[in-house]
């Protein structure tokens, strides 16, 4: 069996970028985008409020406020992010606030983080979701888990190479599954218990009062703020929504702003009701389960004391489904995560690749980088979630706090009459000062716990981002200067056009944007070969990638720019009485679409030959291969299978 079929097995049949239905059926409306993208906050509710709980050590009784000040803090943030998706209804979230709002080295730190916050999001998901499996299943599972963890990371590579929402459509009926799970233990937990809710207000108050008399007010704050910034990762996966708003159905900003809905609902429900069953049901740790698997075995039993064996099959199911919802988390990563890099590739922070989109119009690049990143961070913290936590909740909340402070800075600039800037400064700053507070407190108190390590990760790929972006500035400054000394280049006096013969000598050139680039090919065929050609052919196939995709009119401006390019050469060789045309291709792999093409023209002009030229660097290694495509070479191989001749001018800058 040929590659290209099993390939299409696997991935399935290619997708027409060029189609506007296609767009459309892509497109995620409110309640898929809840599933895609808010399954990573709600699913935080599987390790967020475990390890607030856990921070409190014996004095459970102060877990009253962190179920209060965890459902408050959802709300805050999820509103401020709101403003976000109003400012930047194409995408882009945190890395686009701080680029725009701040400066582009903050947006720098902010895009670096997030890369690592939706690796760590695959990671902590999937390690999560295998605990969770692990908790009904024998201790001797247990040196297994990383195994298992790889094995669900390549199974999710391959489910969103198909394409996002075929992962999201099969992965819907396991969101389901525990929202209604959840919500009826959540229910069922509170109302067997209630009669414990009146004195459960004044109780704490008494034994928080008793516990400030013995180790001080301040003691009882600096618990409370410990605890509280330790499960800062449950509100990781509420800016996925704000990166995203390019996947969403139009009206996207409405449909954003909906999804934040019920992101935060959904999240501040759980999070908080989880807390609070802790509470009520006395959780204590048991080796080899979770704080969730051991309260909600409690619950079960309650509900169903004469039936263990049922009892067993009903937690199974729920933990099952908890660690469903993890797994749909760690897919939030391969959404989020190539579209963060996509972002990062325009402003040339990353190698452009990223943009590229397969023929299932995904960015294959950015999933494949995620996947083997999360892997690798997986074995190399042995799959430990306690320490996944640390890294992935300051990753997210140097994030949340660089945007909320971009948005501080906007409603201070944008001040208007109304008044209407006054509340929304109010919730920016509020917000800022929340996730900055959690920010310090991680950092301080969890530096030598894997604090450094993040720290470290953000520092070097910072560092990685700002030599690529200096070596394509260096490589445009060099191509600028070429299309200058070809600017000059002046018309003919021929005002008519002239048509080619397909029976004569054509030279058929592969163009791209450069101007310089065109005419540096054409000039040079003309003295190389002077009065041989006859009909000279200019093909051009433009790549549509992630952001010509994804942006509304863009795909349209695109080809604007490529027909008025090649326009240009044409009127250039009919200006000197020289036959010429010009074809245009659109495709998400431009060396596809240029043989496409170049075979069709070799098939109405028998007598053509290919030129097209390739930067040439001084000092060619391995990275700058990496970082500009090879497209030249792997269209002169296919061209040269098939009997057809290409010459590539080299082009020094």
């Amino acid at each position: 069996m040929k590659y290209k079929k099993i390939r299409e097995i696997i991935l399935g049949k290619a997708l027409d970028p060029m189609k506007s239905e296609t767009r459309h059926s892509m497109a995620l409306v409110a309640f898929l985008a809840w599933v895609g993208l808010g399954a990573d906050g709600l699913s935080s509710s599987a390790y967020g409020p475990e390890e607030t709980f856990k921070a409190l050590g014996t004095h459970t009784h102060l877990g009253l406020y962190m179920a209060i000040a965890t459902a408050v803090t959802v709300f805050i943030i999820a509103l401020a992010y709101n403003q976000v998706i109003e400012l930047f209804p194409t995408g882009g979230g945190g890395y686009r606030v701080a680029t725009k709002l701040v400066g582009p080295y903050m947006g720098l730190i902010s895009g670096c983080a997030l890369v690592l916050d939706y690796v760590l999001t695959i990671a902590i998901s999937i390690a999560s979701g295998v605990d969770a499996l692990a908790s009904f299943l024998p201790l001797g599972f247990q040196p297994y888990k990383l195994w298992a963890e790889a094995f669900f990371i390549g199974l999710l590579i391959v489910m969103n190479l198909r394409g996002l929402k075929e992962a999201i459509q099969i992965l819907l009926p396991i969101f389901i599954g525990f929202v209604i799970t959840h919500l009826f233990l959540i229910v069922y937990g509170i109302v067997a218990h209630a009669e414990n809710l009146p004195g459960l207000v004044p109780g704490t108050i008494n034994e928080t009062v008793s516990l400030a008399g013995s180790i001080g007010w301040t003691g009882v704050a600096s618990m409370l703020l410990l605890a509280y910034s330790q499960g800062g990762g449950t509100y990781t996966g509420l800016e996925a929504v704000s990166n995203n708003v390019n996947l969403l159905a139009e009206p996207r900003v409405r449909t954003g702003k909906m999804t934040m809905l019920y992101m935060a609902l959904s999240l501040a429900f759980t999070a908080g009701g989880i807390i609070m069953l802790y509470l009520l049901w006395d959780a204590r740790p048991i080796e080899g389960q979770t704080l969730n698997a051991s309260t909600f075995a409690s619950i079960i039993g309650h509900l169903n004391p004469d039936s263990p064996l049922a009892n067993q099959v009903m937690l199974a199911v729920v933990l099952a489904f908890e660690a469903g919802l993890l797994f749909v988390a760690a897919n939030t990563g391969f959404l989020g995560g190539p579209s963060v890099l996509s972002n990062m590739a325009g402003d040339s922070w990353v190698p452009h690749k990223f943009r590229y989109l397969s023929t299932r119009l995904v960015t294959q690049n950015g999933i494949l980088v995620m996947g083997v990143a999360a892997l690798a961070i997986l074995f190399w913290t042995e799959g430990s979630v306690t320490l996944l936590v640390v890294l992935y909740s300051i990753s997210v909340f140097l994030t949340f706090a660089i945007a909320l402070f971009g948005l501080c800075l906007y409603w201070v600039r944008n001040r208007d009459a109304g008044g209407k800037w006054i509340g929304r400064l109010l919730l920016s700053s509020v917000g800022f000062t929340i996730c900055a507070g959690i920010l310090g407190v991680l950092l301080v108190e969890k530096f030598m716990d894997g604090g450094w390590a993040t720290a470290l990760i953000i520092g070097v790929i910072a560092a990685v981002c700002v030599w690529v972006r200096n070596h394509y500035r260096q490589t445009k400054q060099a191509i600028h200067s070429v299309d200058e000394v070809f600017a000059s280049q002046p018309f003919g006096p021929h005002p008519d056009a002239v048509e080619p013969d397909p029976d004569n000598q054509t030279a058929v050139f592969i163009v791209g944007s450069s101007k310089g680039g065109g005419l540096h090919a054409l000039l040079w065929v003309q003295r190389m070969f002077p009065g041989h050609f006859k009909n000279f052919i200019f093909v051009n196939a433009r790549t549509v990638d992630s952001h010509a995709y994804g942006g509304e009119g863009a795909l349209e401006a695109m080809r604007r720019d490529a027909e008025g390019t090649l326009e240009y050469f044409v009127d250039f060789c009919h200006s000197h009485h020289m036959a010429s045309s010009s074809y245009l291709g659109f495709g998400t792999d431009a060396v596809d679409e240029v043989t496409r093409m170049c075979e069709e023209i070799s098939n109405e002009f028998p007598n053509a030959i290919f030129f097209t030229s390739k930067l040439i660097f001084a000092s060619d290694n391995w990275l700058s291969r990496v970082l500009h495509n090879q497209a030249a070479l792997a269209v002169q191989r296919r061209l040269h299978l098939e009997g057809l001749q290409m010459v590539i001018l080299p082009m020094k800058v």
